[in-house]
């Protein structure tokens, strides 16, 4: 299967990427960062932007992927410093991508959504199906993103299909999201031996170890259309305080310090996301149920962290 990364460089895309070639898949990567190898010589490498249509449309019909992966984003944190490039990169580049399938027949495009869609005052934990009114520019075009997709589906019968990310947590560095203070107790724990949390140790969100957020994308590509009732799916995994991270990461990395300081900005974001959310359609639909918790997930990746920097000194 030829499959288009949108995006490709990034914290998802860094083990996506493996892990789709693994299943067999030829693919290519779309994204503004320069080539990098990791160890894959067939992997086709466009540089652009999606903010560009022309270039857009130039890479999908050259390679002509049957599926693009859209992970192509500016996150939370950074989108609040510079709102008017998250729309650009967020919101006319998921409508150039959208375009492209449609003029391409690309057969199906997966989204990455995220928790970020959803407001203050929600229940919880947050069901699938909730009115939407996000607080951040980050939100605000990844809802517009979800509606202009379900449109595309309607309208001209695209297979568009997308999961709503709790934060990610993988070994590597993090990417400017308001989750990241969940990654950086493990990177920073490791590489420094400390970390001060932006965060007070009572903020909640969900979270999920990024080998399960590879198979909810993957598992739901491969989903039977027949089964899927609806465009966006909820994925819920873990949603540990930010306290019990800390003593999670203490367990497993001697002599670490870890402690808070909120601050206000990236606080309040977070404290606009739900704690939990409801994935309960996507267990019943595509049989979605994450593998990982708090305790397997950190056994399993501060071994990964170590091994990342092992062949450089902490700074």
């Amino acid at each position: 299967m030829k499959i288009l990364v949108t995006g490709g460089a990034g914290q998802i895309g860094a083990d996506l990427l493996p892990y789709l070639e693994a299943r067999g898949a030829s693919l290519a990567v779309f994204d503004l960062a320069d080539r990098q190898e990791r160890g894959r010589s067939s992997l086709r490498w466009y540089r652009g932007s999606v903010t560009d249509g022309a270039e857009v449309a130039r890479v999908v019909a050259e390679f002509a992927p049957e599926v693009i992966y859209h992970l192509a984003a500016v996150l939370s944190a950074k989108g609040e410093k510079d709102p008017h490039l998250t729309w650009a990169v967020n919101l006319e580049g998921t409508r150039n991508v959208l375009e492209a399938c449609r003029n391409f027949r690309v057969r199906q495009l997966i989204f990455a959504s995220t928790i970020a869609v959803f407001g203050p005052g929600l229940p919880d934990p947050v069901p699938n199906e909730v009115s939407l009114r996000p607080t951040t520019m980050y939100g605000v075009t990844k809802v517009a993103g979800e509606l202009l997709g379900e449109y595309y589906r309607r309208k001209w019968g695209l297979d568009f299909r997308g999961v709503r990310f709790p934060g990610l947590i993988s070994a590597g560095v993090p990417g400017g999201g308001t989750t990241d203070y969940s990654l950086h107790m493990y990177v920073d724990g490791v590489r420094h031996g400390r970390y001060e949390c932006f965060v007070g140790p009572e903020s909640t969100v969900p979270l999920m170890y990024m080998p399960d957020g590879l198979r909810a994308l993957t598992e739901l590509s491969d989903a039977p259309a027949g089964r899927l009732k609806r465009s966006l799916y909820n994925i819920a995994a873990m949603s540990p305080t930010a306290a019990e991270i800390a003593e999670a990461v203490k367990r497993r990395v001697p002599g670490v310090a870890i402690t808070f300081r909120s601050d206000p900005v990236r606080q309040a974001i977070l404290d606009s996301w739900p704690r939990r959310v409801d994935d309960t359609r996507a267990r019943e639909e595509w049989g979605w149920k994450p593998r990982f918790d708090l305790a397997s997930m950190s056994d399993d990746l501060v071994p990964k962290v170590r091994a990342m920097f092992a062949a450089a000194p902490p700074r």
